[in-house]
């Protein structure tokens, strides 16, 4: 759960430069421009966060395989923390752009129309 929330900190992070990014530019208008926006910030993520889950996938791998004395306690420790990257990993690049994208059309842009609309 840790890694998933520092990585989904700078997920958001990234999704939120490249709306904002838009924004300045005055090109966000539509549902498919947000998309255009998301997928933008979400591909900037990809690469670091493809490194981390390696990186913690090739340190733990081993001791999935070990044999000798206290295997068998480490695998019981290593495997959950292996789902855990799995679930992070998927979760990352797959539901919080989508999660991002419902929650900036439905609360942000459309409050923001709307404010336009009364004015």
């Amino acid at each position: 759960m840790g890694l998933d929330a520092e990585t989904g900190v700078f997920m958001l992070l990234f999704l939120d430069m490249a709306y904002y990014d838009m924004v300045r530019r005055g090109i966000m208008k539509t549902k498919e421009d947000l998309h255009e926006a998301i997928i933008h910030g979400a591909v900037k993520r990809i690469r670091p966060k493809m490194m981390t889950v390696m990186a913690m996938f090739m340190g733990l791998l081993p001791i999935m395989w070990s044999m000798g004395a206290g295997a068998d306690t480490m695998k019981r420790c290593a495997a959950p923390i292996i789902g855990g990257i799995l679930t992070s990993f998927i979760m990352e690049l797959l539901a919080y752009p989508q999660i991002y994208s419902i929650w900036q059309w439905d609360f942000e842009m459309q409050r923001e129309s709307r404010q336009i609309n009364e004015l």
